[in-house]
């Protein structure tokens, strides 16, 4: 995200998964909600892991400015909210995850 003296505040979660189509159905969950406060601008996307050239997308990355550092603590609290909700379902419902638990028992 581009320096912006409006939002001086500023943070970037990466957030890593272990394939790239997990990490693109928790961008397309997440980005539906969008910041209620015009005090706060949040780009999602999904990129490359640092040093891996094949693994595809695997990360999400959440780049966020905000016009203090309270609005940006709690937007990304609430984002964290929403984020722990989304791994909890794929946990529980991903095809894939269900069965890779099944192999290792």
């Amino acid at each position: 995200m581009a320096t912006d003296d409006n939002f001086p505040c500023s943070l970037t979660l990466r957030v890593p998964f272990p394939d790239a189509r997990l990490a693109s159905v928790a961008l397309q969950a997440l980005r539906v909600d969008k910041e209620l406060s015009g005090l706060v601008k949040r780009e999602l996307s999904t990129v490359a892991s640092p040093g891996s050239e094949d693994a595809g997308e695997t990360v999400l990355q959440v780049d966020y400015k905000a016009t203090t550092n309270r609005m940006l603590r709690v937007a990304v609290n609430s984002f964290m909210d929403s984020l722990s909700l989304v791994l909890e379902v794929q946990e529980e419902m991903d095809v894939d995850v269900i069965e890779s638990e099944k192999a290792s028992i």
